[in-house]
């Protein structure tokens, strides 16, 4: 072969070589299609350190979805033994030992290997609020305590602290609407969209010192420190929340005996409409008042004690439930709720939960009944004398069984008189503990928030190469490569 015609060979053969590596690279980069990877399991943790009680919600979902909506499953609840961390004042350290059993039940549930990897948090609310304005220096002990204990077992902890109100009333809306997929679903198009507002939902929440209302209203928010705004799946949402601290079913009620005694002759006994009928108990002003939500109207003297007798009368146990809001302080406003708190009007349909579900439950009033149905039903069994309650109900609580009424009552002037709910737009309340097999609550939409699940924009999907496509490439590499070495032979020859 002459060496003219050898170069001529080896400049096709180049171009050939350099034309396959092209296509090859091509397939890698361009043609590529979604295909799930082996997915794993991440864990994550949330202690909710309420006033009442603390339970701590265990969490789980696939590694290769992290930033989709819908994902997350609930492991495990686990209520602590005890009250809430705020009653240890006295005793910082039985706040952290109060966790271990549900700590230790935790690592039993979520396997060895995925343990270190786990984010968990402590998130205080409402009874830790009031410790913290009625002492400060025993607040942060318990935190420090509770926070040394869980740091002794092997997860990822990133802290305990308390959680404002609009902290907790933004993250029960957050959760609410993640789990039912309201912020944004996989359309037949392929693409992310947002859903229509409609299908947006409020979130009522009802804890033992603190209640909570978020919702999207129909106008702009006009005072700024009632709203938050989000962006998420790279929509913007801005939602009114407010928290009442005190108002709370627990605290609401201290507040209700409080207006119940003021001005009466406690030589004799109180009546207490709230209670039910020929109950009885003796109790102390000291109990009344060891709260910051009543001690600005505390007596001189709190060394008194007193009886008070359950009458079980629905529509003054109602108008008696009244009296703990300030509604004169709304006078003159449109948008108010009490206290003169600014609040637009409730639109759309909301998810009541916490307390509101457990009262109206226990009730049976969890099933869509209409205002008239509710009332009814409240009045009849508030009518009840305590005897015929307990011979009932002999395995519940009696605190519990002898606060329904007042609960039931309280949450129907909250929602009415203070919210402004009305007959109709009772109906779009829905009294619910779960969405998706899930408990309906703050400590979803914490740990969402803090892990960054929930991306500000929306989640682009991950590409890799299907095997066909692999199989092409790797022809086309070998292909050149073979030309490679004929150039080679052929210019050595």
């Amino acid at each position: 072969m002459g060496v003219e015609s050898k170069q001529r060979t080896l400049l096709v053969l180049l171009i050939v070589s350099v034309i396959s590596v092209i296509i090859a690279l091509i397939l890698v980069l361009v043609r590529s299609a979604e295909v799930p990877l082996p997915p794993g399991t991440k864990y994550g943790m949330v202690f909710d350190a309420g006033s009442s009680h603390t339970s701590l919600f265990i969490y789980q979902w696939p590694t290769d979805k992290e930033n989709n909506t819908g994902v997350v499953s609930q492991t495990l609840v686990c209520d602590v033994e005890g009250p809430g961390i705020s009653s240890y004042s006295n005793d910082p350290p039985g706040a952290g030992r109060s966790l271990v059993p549900c700590l230790d039940k935790a690592m039993s549930i979520i396997p060895v290997e995925s343990q270190k990897a786990a984010p968990a948090y402590l998130g205080a609310t409402a009874g830790m609020r009031l410790l913290d304005l009625e002492n400060k220096t025993a607040s942060d002990l318990v935190l420090a305590e509770v926070s040394k204990t869980i740091r002794g077992y092997p997860i990822d902890f990133r802290g305990a602290r308390i959680i404002s109100g609009q902290e907790e009333g933004s993250y029960g809306w957050i959760t609410i609407n993640y789990l039912l997929e309201s912020f944004m679903k996989y359309s037949f198009s392929g693409r992310w969209v947002k859903p229509i507002s409609s299908n947006i939902y409020g979130a009522l929440d009802l804890g033992g010192a603190s209640t909570q209302i978020s919702f999207i209203p129909k106008a702009n928010i006009e005072d700024v420190t009632e709203k938050a705004v989000f962006k998420l799946y790279g929509f913007p949402y801005t939602i009114y929340t407010h928290s009442f601290l005190c108002y709370g079913q627990n605290q609401a009620l201290k507040q209700m005996l409080v207006k119940a005694t003021q001005g009466q002759d406690l030589t004799n006994p109180v009546s207490i409409p709230c209670y039910p009928k020929d109950y009885e108990e003796t109790l102390t002003l000291q109990s009344l008042y060891n709260s910051p939500c009543t001690v600005k109207s505390a007596p001189p003297s709190l060394t008194q004690s007193f009886k008070v007798i359950g009458t079980g009368d629905a529509t003054q146990c109602y108008q008696l439930l009244k009296t703990i809001f300030n509604f004169t302080a709304c006078s003159g406003k449109d948008q108010c709720s009490f206290d003169g708190v600014y609040q637009p009007p409730v639109v759309g349909n909301f998810f009541a939960f916490s307390a509101f579900f457990y009262t109206f439950d226990f009730l049976n009033l969890t099933s869509g009944q209409n205002l008239s149905t509710v009332i009814s039903t409240v009045e009849t069994f508030c009518a009840r004398s305590w005897s015929d309650l307990q011979a009932s109900f002999p395995k519940e609580k009696k605190d519990r069984l002898r606060d329904y009424c007042a609960n039931a009552n309280y949450i129907r002037s909250l929602l009415l008189d203070a919210y402004h709910f009305n007959a109709e737009s009772w109906k779009s309340i829905s009294f619910m503990k779960q969405a998706a097999n899930t408990d309906i609550g703050w400590t979803l939409g914490y740990m969402l928030n803090l892990t960054n699940m929930i991306p500000s924009e929306a989640p682009s999907s991950m590409r890799v190469q299907t095997y066909s496509v692999w199989v092409a490439a790797v022809f086309f590499v070998v292909f050149s490569l073979a030309l490679v070495l004929l150039m080679l032979f052929l210019y050595f020859k």
